[in-house]
């Protein structure tokens, strides 16, 4: 909400998915060398805040009766009298004209939210109203003698019907972890592991080995011109290809054909010459579809020396006392993974066709809360990834929030069909479940967990977790209710 004066907080219960709160706190003891602002009275406020969806957007006009007006304001001037430290007069003694002229911004603050909450939760409990967006101030009049008079606006939760999701059907892949593809994530790990060393003897390069090369390449002109002097270059010359010391996999799954064919065979000191046609949809954009002419010398003749599978490897991977142990162990971890990794594509394939059957405005404030949480992750992962905070503020924040919003809204919408459908379903988080995801949340941050629960607790936080615990526990109801 927003009033000139720091404004006071509509205190409207708003609904779940809310993250927001705001104490305010007042002190009374004013000392007399303090600045005011003597232009105190505001008759009429009006400020716009966060754009809010117009289809849930509900607006409430309160109205207190002067006499009421007056007397909290006397309620309130009179403990500005007995609170008030100014020179020249006793504790309790300060004339009241002094209180309403030194401190009539702070009396008008006080009255406020002495009136503005109070009579805004009556005018919304009365229309069966309930705010899940921060209410903002529209139109406030407020002076004393006269009535208080204000509007407030808010989003409120969309009016809509899940019924047929029992209808919905989504396939359930197959989980279960291959030999294959078991091996191929060992294959992955030792290669981590593994150290490239030299070949002494004296041989040519074969399928495995890793050559050591010097090579300078010219790219060739894709257009050319007829001169006197013969064939000529339509265009620049682009800059030559050189690089020193570079490994190239014979064979490897990331060498290029040509490479392979020219190095295979080939041993320490020999140079030679040859072509490569690089692909349209090469990954170095300055390579794709060109021709290159390359030059190459081959330094050194290396190979990829793999680790015993032994308990020393087992022990320094995973801290396991045998190799077998380790193995047994890493399969499980694949295997999880993998699970895991399919039933969240299933899950997310399912929440996409029951948000594609109901069609329903989404509260704005959700939307921008969403944003909020993406933005801030990624900000953070630029901050681990070694982003400065000068560099950060130098991003083009009005764009990466535009980028964030399709995903932000998705996001919405399943949370808010998810939440009818657990109301459906009759779907609990209990207590005993809520501790016990405090306590791990307490073991991964180590926060002790009194000081962690206490936190959650006052600031919301506790509430959220069970939201999104409860909709974690209604996606697995749904899943393997759904998934064939």
């Amino acid at each position: 909400m927003t009033d000139e004066t720091a404004s006071p907080q509509l205190d409207a219960a708003p609904a779940e998915q809310h993250e927001h709160s705001h104490e305010h706190e007042h002190s009374h003891e004013h000392d007399h060398n303090h600045e005011h602002d003597h232009n105190h009275e505001h008759d009429h406020d009006h400020q716009p805040g966060p754009t809010l969806n117009p289809l849930l957007t509900r607006e409430v006009e309160v109205e207190v009766p002067a006499d009421e007006v007056s007397k909290t304001y006397r309620t309130v001037i009179k403990r500005y009298q007995k609170l008030a430290r100014i020179p020249g007069f006793r504790a309790g003694k300060v004339p009241e004209s002094l209180v309403r002229s030194k401190f009539a911004k702070e009396l008008r603050q006080e009255v406020m939210e002495a009136l503005v909450s109070e009579r805004f939760r009556s005018a919304i409990t009365e229309r069966k109203l309930q705010p899940v967006s921060e209410p903002q101030l529209l139109d406030l009049q407020l002076t004393d003698g006269q009535p208080l008079r204000f509007k407030a606006a808010f989003e409120v939760l969309p009016e809509f019907d899940v019924a047929g999701y029992e209808t919905v059907r989504v396939e359930k892949p197959n989980v279960e972890l291959t030999p294959e593809e078991f091996e191929g994530e060992l294959s992955r790990m030792l290669d981590s592991q593994a150290t490239v060393e030299p070949v002494e003897e004296e041989r040519a390069l074969v399928e495995g080995d890793w050559a050591e090369i010097q090579f300078r390449g010219e790219i060739k002109p894709l257009a050319q011109a007829v001169t006197e002097e013969g064939l000529s270059s339509a265009e620049p010359a682009a800059a030559p290809i050189t690089g020193e010391d570079v490994l190239i996999e014979i064979g490897g799954k990331n060498t290029l054909p040509a490479f392979n064919d020219a190095l295979r065979g080939t041993k320490v000191g020999q140079e030679l010459t040859f072509e490569v046609d690089y692909p349209a949809d090469f990954g170095d954009r300055r390579l794709a579809g060109q021709t290159v002419s390359y030059d190459v010398t081959v330094k050194a003749i290396k190979r990829k020396i793999y680790p015993e599978r032994d308990a020393e490897l087992a022990k320094q991977l995973g801290g396991n006392e045998t190799w077998e142990e380790f193995e047994t162990q890493m399969r499980e971890r694949v295997a999880r993974q993998k699970r895991e990794s399919l039933e969240s594509g299933a899950r997310n394939k399912m929440l996409d066709e029951l948000i594609g059957r109901y069609n329903f405005p989404v509260p704005e404030s959700f939307v921008q809360q969403r944003v909020d949480a993406r933005l801030e992750r990624g900000l953070r992962a630029l901050a681990q990834q070694g982003m400065k905070a000068d560099d950060m503020r130098k991003l083009d924040f009005g764009r990466l929030r535009a980028a964030q919003r399709d995903e932000a809204e998705r996001e919405v919408r399943a949370s808010l069909v998810v939440d009818r459908i657990a109301d459906a379903e009759k779907v609990e988080v209990s207590d005993v479940e809520l501790d016990n995801e405090v306590l791990m949340l307490s073991i991964q941050t180590r926060e002790p967990y009194e000081a962690l629960r206490e936190r959650l607790v006052q600031d919301g936080g506790m509430n959220r977790l069970r939201e999104e615990m409860r909709r974690e526990k209604t996606s697995s109801v749904l899943y393997e209710k759904l998934a064939s």
